[in-house]
């Protein structure tokens, strides 16, 4: 489980991001974060990461507290972070990258189940170094793939619809209900786009830098299309396609 406590976060001219911030994330857990532009959701995920080390409060993972646990620190403890637009690594083939994230040498069978979970075929990837001739879906996909050998604890997804078109959105939604069906570990996304709002476990809508609400997806939903109080604006229907 993640607890946050009291997180605050400024940018260096002082603009408060995030204010006294609590958030839950229970084990085996789908949770997507979401609200307005510039509420301070990116913000949260790179202090859960820790690409940003938080001006005040707590962080805990499993009761342990990894506060000034920095990014190397809480890689090696489980916690994974997805880019929105994902590394390319000119000279490195897809398989050695998964090695790498699995910290091995991978048989080909079970480097073939990795790639067949993100809905793609090893034979015609394993080989294929990760550079510019590989599509915004096909990087999305196999990044996820490192991400299962990894064998993460948390995963953290930054806005994973960016940059690719809608029959690999279509594909990559259907990766991630294969993986909420067979979580091992907890997944926070950060979006709002609601195919990926509907297959959460929880939402948490983050605005004005803390969490306005959390709980099931269809009372979010209701909440964000209709109540201002919430998001502090309207969260028009449009912004979640």
């Amino acid at each position: 489980m993640l607890r946050l406590e009291n997180i605050s976060w400024s940018t260096p001219d002082g603009v408060g991001v995030l204010n006294n911030l609590d958030l839950t994330v229970p084990d085996g857990k789908l949770i997507v974060i979401t609200g307005p532009n510039g509420g301070g959701k990116t913000t949260l995920a790179k202090i859960i990461a820790g690409i940003y080390r938080q001006d005040g409060g707590k962080i805990f993972l499993n009761d342990r507290d990894i506060t000034e646990a920095d990014i190397t620190e809480r890689a090696k403890m489980g916690i994974s972070f997805a880019f929105q637009q994902p590394v390319r690594f000119k000279g490195i083939t897809v398989r050695r990258l998964i090695e790498l994230a699995a910290g091995e040498k991978l048989p080909l069978d079970k480097i073939c189940n990795y790639m067949s979970r993100v809905g793609l075929c090893a034979e015609e990837y394993i080989n294929r170094e990760v550079n510019s001739t590989l599509s915004g879906g096909e990087i999305k996909r196999i990044e996820i793939a490192t991400v299962l050998a990894r064998h993460s604890v948390l995963t953290v997804f930054d806005e994973p619809e960016a940059g690719i078109d809608l029959w690999s959105f279509t594909n990559l939604i259907k990766t991630f209900e294969d993986i909420r069906k067979n979580l091992d570990g907890s997944i926070i996304i950060i979006s709002h786009q609601e195919r990926i709002l509907r297959i959460a476990d929880e939402i948490a809508i983050v605005a004005d830098g803390s969490i306005k609400a959390q709980g099931k997806p269809d009372e979010m939903m209701k909440l964000l299309l209709e109540n201002n109080s919430v998001t502090g604006k309207c969260f028009k229907q449009e912004e979640m396609f």
